[in-house]
């Protein structure tokens, strides 16, 4: 299977107008106190936060790290991988799109990251991988389970796991049949992230601008420092539910 460079092109941007519709949407679930009752106050006290303004941006910037990598995986890698191996969709839970030919039947789980498992979540993906091969077993196909990781390395040789794991290169040129084609997705965004750059912007700041206004509102003093032990109170105090 071989993709024009305009098949790449069309996909990746099509992915990346729903991570950020969905990046942009994820700050407008951002509510300030809630966060607040989450964080530690003494951290931000102890590396020396001394405005409002600070904090806030602490507080967002670890908010949008925390979910831009799940969001990514969601809204990018999975339905991309989709697009350009143009396979078909899963049919049961932990895997998400499959490759069919006439001998074989490759079942791919589409993961970000290759530290995405710990011994829980690999003993359930082995389990959905087993449930579906024996659905499938009057199909008398070869029965090929695959975890495929978007980015990173990962040296399987070793693994006791029931399934092969792809990462990276690897993944995209199973996906694919392309050895290349994990470096064409990064040369297909172009310019795409700068222009969705300038709006996401724009909300960050219509963002930050409300919660410095209910912060300065809520824990700051008349001079306009943060009341460390309001915002304490609030955070760890037993009346802090008032």
């Amino acid at each position: 299977m071989s993709l024009t460079s305009e098949e790449v092109s069309v996909a990746v941007n099509t992915c990346l107008d729903d991570f950020y519709r969905r990046r942009i949407g994820k700050l407008s679930t951002l509510k300030l106190k809630a966060t607040l009752r989450r964080k530690n106050p003494y951290l931000f006290r102890a590396t020396g936060v001394e405005s409002a303004n600070d904090l806030i941006d602490e507080i967002m910037k670890a908010y949008m790290s925390s979910s831009d990598e799940g969001i990514f995986g969601d809204a990018f890698f999975e339905p991309l991988a989709k697009l350009v191996s143009k396979g078909e969709t899963a049919v049961g839970e932990g895997v998400d799109l499959v490759i069919q030919t006439k001998t074989s039947y490759k079942a791919f789980a589409v993961k970000s990251g290759p530290s995405v498992f710990n011994a829980q979540s690999r003993k359930r993906q082995s389990t959905e991988f087993l449930k579906l091969r024996s659905r499938l077993l009057k199909l008398q196909k070869q029965f090929d389970p695959i975890v495929g990781y978007a980015y990173g390395k990962k040296d399987s040789k070793n693994s006791a796991a029931s399934f092969r794991e792809l990462a990276g290169q690897a993944f995209w040129k199973e996906l694919t049949g392309d050895a290349k084609f994990y470096v064409r997705i990064i040369q297909a965004m172009r310019d795409k992230p700068q222009e969705h750059k300038v709006q996401y912007k724009n909300e960050w700041e219509k963002a930050k601008n409300r919660f410095l206004r209910e912060f300065t509102t809520d824990f700051c003093k008349k001079d306009g420092s943060i009341d460390w032990e309001k915002l304490l109170e609030f955070n760890s105090g037993i009346k802090s539910d008032k």
